[in-house]
């Protein structure tokens, strides 16, 4: 890539190895399934960001396989929140700094509490977006988790 993302800018400073994965953008098709294709990773390596507000914590941030889906129940549980709803696309923005198909849990505006699907301990390295649609960073889960602070959860259904 041309351009660092703040994602990158991040790791850098830190000096956390990743790798970048480019694609081409479908505008049609922003979904984490289409971007594992296009950058020929398997589905189980790939995460996508999900952005969440708690009725007692507030906004909280999940990485989750592009194959899998939030239990909103079990979210909440994990969580700490009675009740939890996915942040609609129109407060993505302002609330991360991020559009759709482009939000890294790697420098959001603030630092939000952040949970990684447990499933991800078994794999060296995943994927997560690099802030920019176009783009994943590839890098190890163990350089990854506590970069983030991220708690590892379970919190999807297939």
């Amino acid at each position: 890539m041309k351009n660092k993302t703040n994602a990158m800018r991040r790791l850098d400073a830190a000096k956390i190895p990743y790798e970048v994965c480019e694609y081409e953008v479908d505008e049609n098709d922003l979904s984490g399934k289409h971007i594992a294709d296009e950058i020929g990773l398997p589905h189980e390596i790939v995460f996508k960001t999900l952005v969440a507000k708690g009725d007692k914590t507030g906004y909280v941030v999940f990485c989750i396989p592009v194959d899998e889906e939030i239990d909103l129940k079990l979210a909440a549980r994990e969580t700490g929140n009675k009740r939890i709803e996915m942040l609609a696309v129109k407060e993505l923005l302002p609330v991360t700094g991020y559009i759709r198909g482009g939000c890294s849990p790697i420098g959001m505006k603030k630092k939000f509490p952040t949970f990684l699907e447990e499933c991800a301990l078994q794999y060296e390295k995943i994927t997560v977006s690099a802030g920019v649609r176009g783009a994943q960073l590839l890098l190890a889960v163990k350089d990854l988790l506590p970069f983030i602070e991220a708690k590892c959860v379970s919190v999807t259904v297939k």
